[in-house]
């Protein structure tokens, strides 16, 4: 037996496969940066294999983050009372809001006109933890009803529009459906992250927590069974094609290309079967993560301990990279001060050029989040707690 998780000790698995998956995240960032191809890469009738897949491994990025967020929540609580938990998430909530239109904005920009308001994932992230702070006060049962309620009926809803809501209207983009809101001549917040059904992935993820009060061996056949179970009503639930997604798979020009539309799951918001295709290889992952050892998982949880800190400074590191990148290529520095949208339409490179910058971000970005991991561990200054 081995002994219980408690909120002082770190979790291997959660921290490897965090770890991983903010890894994989940097491949998308990077490609959007960094690509000649000025498409949607999951537009099926313009894309590639090796594009679309670059695009889909991408997806499991934002719901394992969220769905992990919560589990630290619970683990985070396990020392605390409900009242301290509750409070912690509201203030972290409150940071990561400000953080995304602060921090996060000029390292998309490089300028600070806020002509382009972006309310993404860390908007969602700091939202999802307000309201969390909210749901912890509730029993667990009754968190993982909401959650699940959330999760699976919200498709129900994607025939209500906001126009069809009137002047509540812009709630519902907030809510719901992804939207753009004009702010005077040439201003505009786009709600990128709405935050149904993201606020039952962090609470299911909170409630997944409880998993982590049994040994190690006892939850990996757990998560392994369940991860498998969710995978495969993903399967079903996609193959029937009448509910879960708003967007319908269908037979295109080959096989490989009806493959792509099956998996060509909506993000925006993330639909059930986009959740289920997601959660569930990360959850059966997580098993398999609970008997991670070596040089791999070393190199991982090092990402894993402060995936905070990864995500804010590589966008900073890859713009950067893409300015000095368009420098030496005989570009004008200030065509880089914007958002990658207005980068010279020129400008970029193939996957294979894609994949070596994203290599060189990863790397460089090793050993500071080494000593950023370290950093936290020795240092009780709550403040540290919130990146």
């Amino acid at each position: 037996m081995q002994p219980l998780a408690t909120s002082r000790s770190r979790i291997t698995s959660i921290d490897l496969l965090r770890g991983v998956i903010i890894v994989i995240m940097a491949i998308d960032h990077v490609r959007d940066f960094f690509t000649n191809a000025r498409f949607d890469p999951t537009d099926l009738t313009q894309t590639t294999p090796g594009l679309f897949f670059t695009r889909w491994i991408t997806h499991f990025c934002a719901p394992v983050f969220m769905f992990l967020a919560g589990t630290g929540a619970f683990l985070f609580g396990q020392k605390r009372s409900k009242a301290e938990l509750s409070k912690f998430l509201l203030t972290r909530g409150l940071f990561l809001v400000l953080i995304e239109f602060t921090v996060s904005h000029f390292a998309l920009h490089f300028n600070f006109r806020y002509d382009l308001i972006l309310a993404m994932v860390i908007w969602a992230l700091g939202m999802c933890m307000i309201f969390l702070s909210l749901l912890v006060k509730l029993p667990l049962k009754a968190i993982l009803i909401i959650s699940l309620l959330l999760i699976l009926g919200h498709n129900a809803l994607d025939g209500i529009s906001p126009a069809a809501l009137g002047g509540a209207g812009w709630l519902w983009n907030i809510l719901h459906v992804p939207g753009f809101f004009p702010l005077g001549a040439n201003r505009g917040l786009v709600i990128g992250y709405p935050l149904i059904p993201w606020i039952g992935v962090m609470g299911a993820g909170y409630a997944f927590g409880k998993y982590f009060q049994q040994n190690a061996e006892q939850r990996r056949k757990i998560f392994i069974r369940l991860g498998l179970l969710l995978t495969a009503l993903f399967i079903i639930i996609r193959f029937i094609n009448i509910y879960g997604d708003p967007q319908r798979w269908s037979p295109q020009s080959s096989s490989l290309y009806t493959f792509l539309s099956f998996l060509n799951t909506t993000k925006y918001p993330p639909s059930l079967s986009f959740l289920l295709m997601t959660l569930g290889p990360a959850i059966f992952a997580l098993g398999l993560m609970e008997r991670a050892k070596g040089p791999f998982t070393d190199f991982f949880t090092v990402y894993g301990k402060v995936p905070m800190f990864f995500f804010l400074t590589h966008f900073y590191l890859i713009h950067l990279l893409a300015l000095i990148t368009g420098v030496i290529q005989g570009y004008d520095a200030s065509a880089f001060l914007n958002f990658v949208n207005n980068f010279p339409k020129d400008f970029g490179f193939g996957l294979g050029g894609v994949y070596a910058y994203w290599a060189t971000v990863v790397l460089l970005l090793y050993f500071p989040c080494k000593w950023y991991g370290r950093l936290k561990a020795a240092s009780r200054n709550p403040l540290l707690s919130y990146i």
